[in-house]
């Protein structure tokens, strides 16, 4: 820190110090940096009403397999649905007992907004037994040309 006690010919000294003032400042800017809190991602999506059911595929009691494809398109067990057939079938398997497995698997291609959508959906069903399926086909290993192939 720079201090002086004034001019050699004894008169006062005229400036301010600013160095306390600037020190006093970057601590409190260090103390409001750290208590910014940490912006968490997250999805808020306004979901139309749920329509009623029309020709609603059937559900498998065990295993139920829910895919997206390339151009956006949802099937339950390669039957083709839409959202509101999607919120009635998984409210279908949620009172099932036992519950059956929800397998999720979106295409390569699919795009992002619908897989989060989708996800988003499944998560307010609150069903129990869910998991991502095919991921194996996107794995380091089967990229490899002499790597055999995961069937």
């Amino acid at each position: 820190m720079a201090m002086s006690g004034g001019k050699d010919d004894g008169s006062p000294m005229m400036e301010m110090n600013t160095t306390p003032l600037i020190d006093v400042m970057l601590v409190l800017l260090i103390m409001f940096i750290i208590t910014i809190p940490v912006a968490t991602h997250s999805l808020d999506i306004d979901l139309p009403p749920p329509a009623p059911p029309t020709d609603v595929p059937p559900t498998n009691p065990v295993r139920n397999k829910l895919t997206i494809t390339a151009d956006g398109k949802l099937a339950w067990n390669t039957s083709e649905i839409n959202g509101s057939q999607l919120v009635t079938l998984l409210d279908q398997t949620r009172v099932m007992v036992p519950e059956p497995e929800l397998q999720f698997q979106p295409d390569a291609e699919a795009g992002y907004e619908l897989t989060s959508k989708v996800i988003n959906i499944i998560k307010q069903s609150k069903v129990t037994k869910f998991g991502f399926f095919g991921n194996e086909a996107y794995s380091e290993f089967n990229k490899s040309p002499n790597a055999p192939k995961v069937p």
